[in-house]
């Protein structure tokens, strides 16, 4: 898998897309350089496919935008870019081989089952032969009110089926008796391959499940039980006796590149763990700090010369540590010791020695009892662990190159039967953490024992709100906990002291006796928020069979008592879609989720888990109730493995209207808007005060940070209760934000803002990793190229005068890089018509310059600075970069490559035609003949970048010369160019083969390690890692968060200790499976005596229309502060108040009668306009023409200071909302913009507003938004 190179769209997707490629017929004759014989001329990506005249053509095999044309299509892989960011290839390809078998097709099944087939597992095979009940279409969303009566599992399969094409899904014909015997089959669906996992979701009798785990172990399967019981669940995993994990947790290795190796003999202040002064150790220093740990394994790679024959062995390291005295202080984050441990290890361990040794010299002295010392690690630095008989000596070799990779150690589990841990599992994991500490587990371990024993005495289940059923129940577990207590380690009803078992008895036995009876009560009941997180979790179980993450160990169970209701009674719910939450939380809830009005911000991956939950709920079912989800973008071929509503047929067609034609279908009472409009400052005119007002609740089902704090703001203004969560592979979070009771989503410090940044002088002339060149590829190469340069020509064809106002607002380097790039455009409008030929030469130009004269330029410095200062440059992280090769008869393959997606990118922009078949693009190549320039080594100082902060020397008379030049084009004569706007999974538009010819060849002038298309475009597209899996499990979770919004808890007493939020990791076991109570409001101190302390809920609210005036008098009376500003909500740079402003009243600008003085008060006048101190001296001085200068120049400040003074009155005297107008509507320049502003305003009867006060003691104070109600 990991060798498979990108996606590419099939035939279908084109022709649905092919408008995306359609060209203005001003690009024919585009081909008219060449044209191949006996073929129609192309135009672009609407042509028929053609093939090659040429059946050598051997290069580009690998790309995309080809394929695209002749219909080789990857659709496999390009559904899957998400989860192999998450998984990686290898795991992707192990879970291939997986089989499932999953048994019963309820709500936990039915969510199993798809998100096994979504994660693309080999083959899932469902067993259910029970005829669907109505009540089950309130969590199994694939079956319908026809499907009563009839095998649930052959009603969902044809649903299941076209999840994926990929995965092969069939239902299992057999017996309940005869399952354990069915998991024998070592030819599942005819691929060759037993089952790999069975996953229970419903309860089967005690004996069957014993047997199937029984099976499950001597045949090495994993074996999972996921079961849904009411508010409770409970999840149970066995992986066998034998189990081996290769990635205990998912996170990336370490890959540290080597600046230098050392041979050193072990002083008697090195610290290595195992060495004794005088051993020779070999110490490697590393580019970058390492987190490493003595003993741990690594793979040596890259390394040169004699040290080759290490490549790709395994080798233990060492950390390498120093002793220090505690006197000297020693930091390592201190910049000067940074750059001391840049040096060898010898010179290091030089300047270490001198320290230490004069500090031991200064304590022999002193008479003191004991010299304090402390050990360093230096994190820079490893001792390798040579293998026996290896020679040390060898590593003094070393000139420059290596890598190293941190292994993952392998570990080795055993896990215990389901039979056996049914008893002997004391205190079983909670979700919920303080729960399972308090032994809250156990009451529920005993549970699931007692309803097993229960249908083996009277044949059957628990029926649903049986009063005697729950009686027996409850006698029944209390008779198995006796029995269970003579059991040394099994589960009895005792008590937890601190997740301890403490021998005791519990103290409050009526209280656990209630909780069984409602058990038992709920037991034949399910609510599709639980379904879901299990479904996802045991989803997540199966994979682990891969050795990819750390299976549970081996009970985990959840039991949320706050969505109980009275149980006594289902109101006219009983039978219908509904009965489950009518029997857990009562009819009267079910009236009130019908009438929820609800906004669904987003419409991907957890819109579409939100919007499945939202319609087998019932919500906004009722008249007047209203779903109103909205989403801009469209569906693509990467959202079909996780974003379950969408099939293949749906590609190109918008999330948010596909979606809810889906939900209607299941559902057809649910009330639902669909918008494609998206949530900001940007659609208040569209998601206004009535829109928001209107709504009970916000449900977030976004992607990026700038949008959930837009979504949390309005929120807080509305007083409405919002409902967060986010993934990231297999981890995940989930937050209730509840109006005056917990802190805002803004109250914390979420950005998007998670890349390391690489030094750009490393980017540029010296990248020692394959990450490196990926980084220079896009920020260079395609940023660059591709989007700055059109965006900036366009900018000057289209307005020159704003173009270069544009231009003094940006930094020198990027100034000329600018007006070079639009020089170079009009340059090549010059010299004739613009065709594919010319788009051929100019890659051809960027080929040479990035790849063959750049190189020798930099070559050439480096030789020269080496040379001068004798010493070696070429060392550690620093390769010496050999240039590409070309040949204008047999151009090499990857230079082709590089050619054949360079020209087609600039045939975007120049809307010419593509050439998409490779045999006609070399044909093309080859009659241009073309040649490297001549090159001529560079004149003056050689100069290389090699610091980070280090920067471009722009000469600013260039600038100003090619700024003179472009004054003198006329743009009427130009041409229109398209900028490219980079989108990562449209393999047809050569962006993401561009990238990647554009990395590999820069790592081959590095001798880099290549990157394949797969790993370019996921680390390029910046591509999140998503899972189906992680997505529906915390999704679910959310659910049940709803349904106590919609019970009315947050307005209870003690609503905090009925909420949960989650923090979960599925890779890690049961390490990471957290919930727990939210926080309570983030009180912010003011500093004001009148309002100590508030949150970010509430708000400062004034009536009616007042003056400005009036509204800081009101403010500072009322909050005994000092008004410094007062801007609009969020525009620090507007202000309708400044405090400053009205010192201005005080200003004073006033010439004598005679014209000769000026009296200029205060001294802050002059830092306002600084040209006054001179002219106001020269005006005494100066006679004629010159005084009437320097008279006009005094006139003109006093004329400003006037007009500052007479706009202050006018505002400070005016109304607030006239105030507010005047700085904050757009300006007649802008119509578009000043139109929004005023639809916006007519609306509103309030402006939001921010002060900024300072205290009596002239501290700066806080206050929270003003909501000033002016209408």
């Amino acid at each position: 898998f990991g060798s498979r190179f990108g996606s590419i769209r099939s035939k279908q997707i084109l022709a649905q897309g092919s408008r995306i490629l359609e060209l203005p017929a001003a690009m024919a004759g585009g081909m008219s350089c060449l044209k191949s014989k006996g073929e129609p001329e192309q135009t672009g990506g609407s042509s028929p496919p053609k093939r090659s005249k040429k059946d050598d053509v051997t290069w580009g095999d690998w790309m995309g935008a080809w394929k695209a044309e002749v219909g080789q299509v990857d659709l496999e892989q390009d559904r899957l870019s998400r989860a192999q960011a998450a998984f990686g290839g290898e795991t992707l390809a192990r879970m291939k081989d997986l089989n499932v078998l999953i048994v019963g097709l309820r709500g936990v099944g039915v969510e199993t089952a798809k998100n096994l087939i979504l994660s693309n597992v080999g083959s899932v095979t469902i067993w259910d032969p029970a005829p669907a009940r109505p009540e089950d279409l309130g969590a199994n969303f694939y079956l319908t009110e026809q499907s009563v009566g009839k095998p649930r599992a052959a009603e969902c399969l044809a649903q299941l089926k076209g999840l994926n094409p990929f995965c092969k899904v069939e239902a299992l014909q057999a017996e309940e008796a005869s399952l354990p015997a069915s998991l024998s089959e070592a030819n599942v669906l005819s691929t060759g391959r037993g089952y790999s996992a069975v996953v229970v979701t419903e309860m089967l009798p005690k004996a069957t499940l014993v047997a199937l785990n029984g099976v499950s172990r001597e045949r090495g399967m994993a074996f999972v039980l996921a079961v849904n019981m009411g508010v409770t669940t409970s999840m149970f995993s066995d992986f066998g006796p034998k189990h081996i994990i290769t990635d205990e947790d998912g996170e990336p290795t370490q890959m540290l590149a080597v600046a230098n190796a050392e041979v050193i003999t072990a002083s008697n202040i090195v610290k290595v763990d195992g060495c004794k002064e005088g051993d020779k150790l070999v110490v490697l220093t590393l580019a970058s700090d390492h987190a490493l740990q003595d003993g741990d394994t690594v793979t040596l790679d890259d390394m040169r010369g004699s040290l080759s024959s290490y490549n790709g062995k395994h080798l233990k390291v060492k950390r390498y540590g120093v002793l220090s005295p505690t006197d000297a202080k020693v930091d390592l984050k201190d910049v000067s010791v940074k750059e001391i441990l840049k040096n060898s290890t010898k010179d290091v361990m030089e300047n270490f020695t001198k320290q230490y040794e004069y500090y031991k010299s200064e304590f022999e002295s002193s008479g003191k009892a004991k010299f304090q010392e402390r050990q360093i690690t230096l994190f820079n630095r490893l001792c390798l662990v040579l293998e026996d008989g290896a020679s040390i000596d060898e590593w003094s070799s070393y000139g420059s190159g290596g890598l190293i990779n941190s292994v993952k150690p392998t570990l080795t589990k055993e896990y215990d039967s389901f039979e056996k841990t049914l008893a002997y599992t004391p205190n079983p994991q909670m979700m919920d953490t303080e729960a399972g500490l308090a032994g809250e587990g156990c009451w529920i371990q005993l549970a699931i024992g007692t309803v097993l024993r229960f249908q083996e005495a009277k044949g059957r289940w628990p029926k649903l709100l049986d009063a005697a059923d729950a009686a027996d129940f409850a006698v029944l577990a209390r008779t198995l906990s006796e029995e269970q207590k003579a059991l040394e380690g099994a589960c009895w009803l005792q008590k937890i002291e601190w997740g301890f078992p403490s021998g005791e008895p519990v103290e409050d036995v009526e209280a656990v006796a209630a909780r069984l009876e409602r058990f038992s009560l709920l037991f034949a009941s399910e609510l599709t928020g639980f379904c879901a997180f299990l479904g996802g979790a045991a989803a997540q179980e199966v994979i682990k069979k891969t050795g990819k993450f750390l299976p549970m160990e081996q009970w985990l169970h959840h039991d949320d008592s706050s969505l109980v209701g009275p149980c006594k009674e289902m109101g006219n719910f009983g039978g219908g879609r509904y009965q489950s939450q009518a029997a857990v939380l009562g009819p009267d809830f079910m009236e009130a989720i019908a009438k929820q009005r609800i906004f669904l911000v987003g419409c991907g991956a957890l819109g579409c888990e939100y919007l499945k939950g939202l319609a087998l709920m019932g919500a906004c079912t009722a008249p007047g109730s209203k779903l109103v989800v909205t989403d801009m973008d469209t569906i693509e071929v990467s959202n079909l493995s996780r974003q379950f509503l969408f099939r293949h047929d749906d590609v190109t067609h918008p999330k948010s209207v596909t979606a809810a034609r889906v939900v209607k279908g299941w559902n057809k009472d649910l009330q639902i808007e669909a918008l494609e409009k998206g949530v900001g400052t940007t659609s208040e005119d569209f998601f206004d005060d009535a829109f928001w007002s209107s709504k009970d609740l916000c449900w977030n089902a976004l992607d990026n940070v700038v949008a959930r704090k837009y979504t949390d703001r309005c929120c807080l203004w509305y007083g409405l209760p919002l409902l967060e969560s986010g993934t990231l592979g297999t981890k995940c979070n989930s937050d209730v934000f509840l109006p005056n009771l917990t802190p805002s989503y803004n109250d914390g410090n979420e950005d998007d803002a998670n890349e390391t940044q690489i030094a750009m002088c490393t980017l540029r002339s010296f990248p020692y990793l394959p990450l490196h060149c990926i980084e220079f590829a896009k920020q260079s190469y395609f940023s660059d190229y591709m989007e700055f340069a059109p965006q900036q020509y366009e900018s000057f064809r289209k307005d020159p005068a704003s173009f270069f106002e544009q231009l003094s607002a940006m930094k020198e380097a990027e100034q000329m890089k600018a007006l070079k790039m639009i020089k170079g455009f009009i340059e090549l409008q010059k010299s004739g018509k613009i065709d594919f030929c010319t788009c051929i030469r100019l890659a051809f130009d960027h080929f040479c310059k990035d790849f063959i004269t750049s190189i020798r330029d930099l070559v050439h410095n480096c030789d020269q600075i080496e040379k001068s200062n004798g010493k070696s440059f070429w060392t550690g992280t620093k390769r010496k970069p050999v240039e590409a090769s070309w040949d204008p008869a047999a151009p090499p393959a990857e230079a082709l490559e590089y050619l054949y997606a360079t020209a087609n990118c600039y045939a975007f922009i120049f809307k010419v035609n593509y050439i998409r078949n490779r045999g006609d693009f070399e044909e093309q190549v080859i009659a241009l003949n073309l040649k490297v320039p001549e090159w001529s080594p560079p004149s003056g100082d050689a100069k290389v970048d090699t610091e980070e902060d280090a920067g471009d020397a722009v000469d600013t008379a260039a600038i100003e010369a090619l700024q003179g030049e472009l004054y003198t084009v006329d743009p009427k004569g130009l041409e229109e160019l398209q900028v490219h706007d980079f989108e990562k999974d449209d393999d047809t538009n050569f962006h993401i083969d561009f990238l990647t010819v554009g990395t590999n060849l820069r790592a081959a002038n590095y001798d880099i390690k290549r990157s394949d298309r797969a790993h370019v475009k996921v680390t390029a597209g910046r591509i999140i890692p998503a899972l189906a899996t992680t997505t529906a499990m915390i999704c679910g979770l959310v659910d049940v968060e709803f349904m106590k919004l919609v019970k009315g808890l947050h307005k209870t007493e003690g609503a905090l200790d009925k909420f949960y939020n989650a923090n979960i990791n599925l890779a890690t076991g049961l390490q990471a499976m957290n919930m727990f109570r939210p926080d309570a409001a983030v009180k912010k101190k003011t500093k004001l005596a009148a309002m100590p302390e508030y949150t970010s809920w509430q708000q400062v609210v004034i009536d009616k229309e007042i003056t400005v005036k009036q509204l800081v008098e009101k403010i500072e009376q009322q909050y005994a502060c000092k008004v410094h500003r007062i801007i609009p909500s969020g525009e620090e740079k507007l202000a309708l108040f400044q405090h400053i402003d009205m010192q201005k009243l005080d200003w004073k600008i006033e010439v004598s009668e005679a014209g000769d003085s000026v009296a200029i008060e205060p001294e802050a006048v002059y830092a306002q306009w600084p040209q006054l101190r001179m002219a106001a001296q020269m005006l005494a001085k100066a006679s004629g023409p010159s005084k009437n200068h320097f008279l006009n120049q005094v006139n003109g400040c006093a004329k400003s200071l006037q007009t500052v003074k007479d706009g202050f009155s006018a505002r400070f005297n005016g109304p607030v909302s006239q105030a507010y107008l005047g700085v904050a509507r757009p300006a007649d320049s802008e119509p578009e913009k000043q139109q929004y502003f005023d639809a916006v305003f007519a609306k509103r009867p309030y402006i939001a507003l921010q002060v900024h006060v300072v205290n009596a003691e002239n501290e700066e104070a806080d206050l929270p938004p003003i909501r000033y109600n002016f209408r």
